[in-house]
């Protein structure tokens, strides 16, 4: 699995925020297939970080209802990435 396949895009919300200012762990949304290892090497990679732990989660679709059709939104995985003490991540 290529690097750009792996990371889709950072999760930023008030929560991941958070996180980010008192634990130094940032957000991301990844592809379902991604372990963490992979994970771990891509941020690395991409970022030129030193990454301490990671932290993966499943998020289920929620249902939603449009023009009378039933349906839901997409699931996806979520990874919490800790980095060294000291590096940071910017965004732009």
């Amino acid at each position: 699995m290529l690097l750009k396949d792996i990371i889709i895009r950072p999760y930023q919300t008030e929560k991941s925020l958070e996180l980010t200012e008192k634990f130094n762990q940032y957000t991301f949304i990844v592809n379902r297939n991604a372990n963490k290892i992979q994970v771990r090497k891509a941020i690395e990679e991409a970022f030129k970080v030193k990454v301490v732990r990671v932290n993966t989660i499943l998020v289920k679709g929620k249902p939603r209802r449009v023009r009378g059709r039933i349906g839901k939104t997409q699931d996806y995985k979520k990874a919490f990435v800790t980095l060294k003490k000291g590096e940071k991540i910017e965004f732009v």
